[in-house]
């Protein structure tokens, strides 16, 4: 039998891994809110992988119960997710992937672009979601990491923000309303840029954006989590001491 996999939450994302790891032939065992993570770790002390699937809010009070058995072979996918995030948790060699595939409920996953994925468990990861038909990217280095981690980021805040006053679609949003989509784009990433202290090129992320907009083109702008990140986004901009013109001027015209 194949080692188990450790699933924290068990939501729609969650669900579509679980498949996954299922179909490998691996056994899954979900942790939910309501049960004591610490007894799980007593009970499976060395899983494959241990992977968060709690939503970006939920992450950093979930990684404060991490068992320290698990710390060699935790997995992340989060939206927002960067670096800071797990090294805040003295977490060294986290498997991470960047899901490019949406679900709803009540409805199968529909696939974007190719996920990225990269760590310890990134083929374990990729071949599950390979036996559901979910793409994966393997990536080599850490540094193509960042890159992903940044491209959805970009592709994320952009989108939602802009939905904020565009409605419709990202390929509506690229077609009519580019000079509104570069201007937050660009603002978004200064703001990357403050948060990985890394020296990131505006335009292949903004191309990388695009080529994931070509991916779905009716994908919609906003989600629910819109506002929130808008509010989030502008007060790092204050700690960082950045301007982000446009985003503020949203704000403005929301109040």
């Amino acid at each position: 039998m194949k080692k188990p996999i450790i699933l924290i939450g068990a939501g729609e994302m969650g669900g579509v891994f679980a498949r996954g790891f299922l179909r490998s032939g691996h056994p899954v065992y979900p942790v939910t809110r309501n049960m004591d993570i610490t007894q799980v770790a007593q009970a499976i002390p060395d899983p494959a992988l241990a992977l968060f699937a709690v939503g970006e809010n939920d992450l950093h009070p979930a990684l404060d119960t991490l068992p320290a058995t698990w710390r060699n072979c935790t997995g992340l996918l989060q939206n927002e997710l960067l670096p800071r995030d797990w090294e805040a948790h003295h977490i060294e060699h986290p498997t991470i992937i960047s899901v490019w595939f949406e679900k709803k409920k009540g409805q199968d996953y529909k696939v974007i672009i190719p996920s990225p994925v990269y760590g310890p468990g990134a083929e374990l990861i990729a071949s599950s979601l390979a036996s559901i038909n979910i793409p994966c990217k393997q990536l080599a280095k850490q540094d193509d990491l960042l890159y992903e981690l940044v491209r959805k980021n970009v592709y994320i805040l952009t989108t939602n923000i802009a939905g904020l006053v565009t409605g419709g679609t990202v390929g509506e949003l690229w077609s009519q309303h580019h000079e509104l989509a570069c201007e937050i784009a660009n603002e978004v990433i200064d703001l990357q840029k403050w948060l990985t202290g890394a020296k990131l090129e505006n335009q292949p992320l903004i191309e990388g954006m695009v080529a994931a907009f070509n991916g779905d083109l009716d994908h919609k702008c906003m989600g629910r989590s819109a506002p929130g990140r808008l509010k989030r986004a502008i007060e790092l901009a204050d700690k960082a001491g950045l301007a982000v013109g446009k985003l503020r001027e949203i704000a403005q015209q929301l109040d």
